[in-house]
């Protein structure tokens, strides 16, 4: 990597996951859900978070070369499709309207699609600027 992403695709990033954030967090906060049902997802949010900005690093760092193991590897491939699971499984059983499961689904979707690249390009710019100090 020897560019540095652009602003405006830093800031599509950071907007992507503060919408899907804020929509998912906003819409569970006006929801008449229990609250252990409202911190169900919210928990599912957090681990989703987590969990695809640990396999993104995971993936990357194998790309380049940088040893991770197979168990790291993997858990982090697991937790990320356990979060999609248990979003999904809860939203089944919800007792939700098809419209608010479609909105906590995208959402959340969204959510994991701004993490992702949120953590993309921090890792982009910091080799950017770790080859621009070298030279």
């Amino acid at each position: 990597m020897n560019q540095k992403p652009s602003n405006a695709f830093v800031a599509a990033a950071w907007f992507a996951l503060g919408i899907g954030m804020i929509g998912f967090i906003v819409g569970l906060w006006r929801s008449d859900m229990l609250l252990n049902e409202k911190g169900y997802y919210f928990t599912v949010l957090m681990f989703g978070l987590f969990a695809v900005i640990s396999l993104q690093k995971a993936v990357r760092d194998k790309l380049e070369g940088i040893p991770v193991t197979e168990i790291y590897y993997g858990i982090s491939w697991f937790s990320t499709l356990l979060t999609i699971t248990l979003l999904v499984v809860g939203l089944w059983n919800a007792t939700l309207l098809p419209s608010e499961k479609g909105f906590y689904a995208f959402a959340f979707l969204l959510s994991l699609f701004g993490a992702i690249t949120v953590q993309k390009n921090t890792r982009d710019t910091q080799i950017f600027n770790k080859n621009k100090d070298l030279n």
